[in-house]
């Protein structure tokens, strides 16, 4: 059993952090503890990482803890960069104020961008998420990942590409999923277990060269690509403006009668760069 205490040097909001990650039932989230137990996969290897936060806004702490020492390094190293530590958010906060996004940045101020916890489970909630509203969304990944994934100490591990790969169609057709979902999710495991898609590698490319990895794929457009981009690898400036919840909020905070069109979006994320993934971020909090 390993245990090691971080502190941050800047505000960070660990509260609304949970609160975002408490909307996913599959996330083992305790807010009155103040925990998220993190199922991350190291060297192969399943680890369930506790992040628990004991310092407060302006001094952030936190207390990270595991079962296997040897996984010490890397699972500290993993977390800081899952949930932001290393980010300047202070910068991207004060970049934000002398904009219209203001009244967000005020609200939910410096929440940072918390990254998916795997490259594969990103890919699938994607998919998954695509064209469904979030409450079904969220219910049908459930059912995906408690049907073929794992319990490690009580959290949910997704099944892995080897795993999904073997999946029958008529199977995924009775947990509800349509069945291009189904074709899309299963030819994505493939791809991955044949070695034609390698996600690691992906960390590496720049956004350009991940758009043509990925928009090759069935079931993977630019907007699975953009939230990718955004949620998987922490590329700063991602806006994805084909998502209907973007629009929505954009059109709540600027008052308008109609949802926002193409310009005027892109007028605005030329506004917020380079941090259009955080305008992304808070306006989807404004409307959760």
């Amino acid at each position: 059993m390993w245990n090691t205490t971080v502190s941050l040097r800047s505000p960070y909001n660990f509260e609304q952090v949970l609160k975002r990650l408490a909307l996913d039932p599959l996330n083992a989230v305790n807010i009155a503890e103040k925990e998220i137990k993190v199922p991350l996969v190291l060297n192969g290897r399943q680890a369930v990482v506790s992040v628990q936060g004991i310092g407060t806004f302006e001094e952030p702490v936190f207390v990270l803890s595991g079962a296997h020492n040897e996984q010490e390094a890397d699972a500290v190293e993993r977390i800081a960069e899952t949930f932001g530590w290393n980010t300047e958010i202070g910068n991207i906060h004060n970049h934000f104020l002398s904009t219209n996004l203001r009244p967000l940045f005020e609200r939910f101020a410096y929440t940072p961008l918390v990254l998916e916890f795997n490259y594969f489970d990103c890919l699938v909630r994607c998919i998954v998420h695509q064209q469904l509203n979030l409450k079904f969304a969220f219910t049908l990944t459930e059912r995906f990942v408690t049907t073929y994934g794992t319990t490690v100490d009580g959290v949910w591990f997704y099944p892995t590409p080897e795993r999904v790969a073997e999946i029958p169609i008529e199977e995924l057709r009775a947990l509800q999923f349509s069945q291009r979902k189904a074709e899309y999710l299963i030819g994505l495991a493939q791809h991955i277990v044949s070695g034609k898609l390698n996600l690691e590698k992906l960390k590496h490319l720049s956004d350009e060269a991940v758009e043509k990895q990925l928009l090759p794929l069935r079931g993977i457009g630019p907007w699975t690509v953009q939230n990718f981009l955004l949620f998987a690898l922490g590329r700063a400036n991602m806006f994805p403006k084909a998502d209907i919840g973007l629009q929505r909020a954009v059109q709540h905070l600027l008052g308008l009668e109609q949802k926002p069109d193409d310009r005027m979006l892109e007028e605005l994320k030329q506004e917020w760069e380079p941090y259009g993934s955080y305008a992304s971020l808070y306006l989807w909090r404004s409307i959760e």
